[in-house]
């Protein structure tokens, strides 16, 4: 790392971003570890156990856009606060409720969907401290707060065996109250602020072609992600017959792999290109998955879904190594555009591999099914690449 970077911008706000991140990416996904108990309690079908853990996803997703406006109009410190306290009193209000219908953990996992869009708030509230020549080491230090989809998977289930699952959304209080009063007391607002964005302006970049394309890819790449995180408890209970521990660990395994391969997926693109690694990533997916589709046993199951993820979160990294080269002026539209269709990624694949397998009672052919996507997407960007080479070269000639 450039020393220099550590007498840049402000590090108590960059700390603040990633705690903040990391938190809310454990609140958005604790009912996903929490599935088995849960579905046991109320007596979910398949189908509705995978509808309850993709709900979130799809609202974070969905909240991600206003998230951003709303950094733009009150600045990205007060949206963070107002983020962070609307979680807090959704999983207070759960736990004094003590919740028991399907209905009321929908509503739960919708409003958990406002820790999802913290990625509008804690990534703007660190980047904008930093010069362009640290941006991407800011970006890469508060966008690893996606490492508390861990904190979720390894702590959810054992607490929820030792306390009760509903007691569970309690005890995540106590962790969220204390970063949201480290948060007000440290975090800064940058100096700088950037321009507001209109509604106009994500409806003109929608026009353009390349936008849809890079929506699609990272919906595949963080949908997968994030779509797997929620749904691989679930999984590794129905395949082999594992308690919610044990599939909350073999889960944790997985989401580990990809949440440290992101920033390590933007350096592989720098070296070897962006389309380049997309295309391995896709082409790896797609026979990784199919291969898991084999009904494998527990261990290679475990290793196939670990590659994958590790390939996955390396996609995510090569996506955002791309969007810049393309979309420079409309860089803040483009990635909040880009990071909803992800998040409407994962709700499809969460959702669509709990009803798949309620329908068949296999969960094959989704897995093939998202192979065969990957596969689509790898002839997609195949198709691209070249237009992308001509085109942007033409582009920086005239600058």
């Amino acid at each position: 790392m450039d020393r220099t970077f550590w007498q840049a911008g402000h590090r108590p706000t960059l700390a603040c971003a990633f705690l903040y991140f990391d938190l809310s990416f454990m609140a958005w996904y604790l009912l996903g570890p929490l599935q088995v108990p849960i579905a046991a309690a109320l007596r979910l079908s398949t189908g509705q156990r995978a509808l309850m853990v993709a709900v979130p996803i799809l609202a974070g997703a969905l909240l991600r856009p206003p998230m951003g406006m709303l950094v733009d109009r009150i600045g990205a410190k007060r949206a963070g606060l107002l983020g962070q306290a609307a979680v807090l009193a959704a999983l207070f209000g759960a736990w004094l409720a003590q919740l028991s219908s399907f209905g009321g953990m929908l509503l739960l996992g919708a409003l958990l969907g406002v820790a999802g869009a913290s990625f509008a708030a804690a990534l703007p509230l660190a980047s904008r401290w930093y010069p362009p020549q640290h941006q991407g080491t800011a970006l890469g230090i508060a966008g690893a707060g996606n490492s508390g989809t861990v904190l979720a998977v390894l702590f959810a289930p054992a607490l929820a065996a030792a306390v009760g699952w509903r007691n569970v959304f309690g005890l995540a209080c106590l962790p969220l109250a204390l970063v949201l009063l480290v948060y007000a007391a440290f975090a800064r607002e940058a100096p700088a602020a950037a321009p507001p964005k209109r509604l106009a302006d994500y409806l003109l970049v929608l026009k353009q072609g390349d936008a849809w394309w890079f929506m699609f890819f990272y919906s595949m790449t963080f949908g997968g992600f994030s779509g797997f995180a929620s749904a691989l408890p679930g999984y590794f209970h129905d395949q082999f017959g594992f308690g919610a521990g044990t599939a909350g660990l073999y889960t944790a395994a997985c989401v580990f792999a990809g949440s440290a391969m992101r920033p390590l997926g933007g350096v592989l693109a720098d070296r070897w290109g962006g389309t380049r690694s997309l295309l391995s990533v896709y082409l790896a997916c797609a026979l990784l998955l199919g291969a898991a589709a084999l009904n494998t046993g527990a261990g290679a199951a475990l290793m196939l879904f670990v590659l994958a993820m590790l390939c996955l979160g390396a996609g995510n990294g090569a996506v955002f190594q791309l969007v810049p080269q393309r979309f420079g002026r409309e860089l803040g539209v483009v990635t909040g555009l880009v990071g909803m269709a992800g998040g409407i990624g994962g709700f499809t694949l969460a959702a669509g591999l709990g009803m798949i397998k309620q329908a068949g009672g296999d969960y094959a052919p989704g897995l093939w099914l998202f192979a065969g996507l990957c596969l689509l997407a790898w002839l997609g960007l195949s198709g691209v690449q070249r237009q992308w080479r001509d085109s942007w070269a033409a582009a920086a000639a005239r600058v």
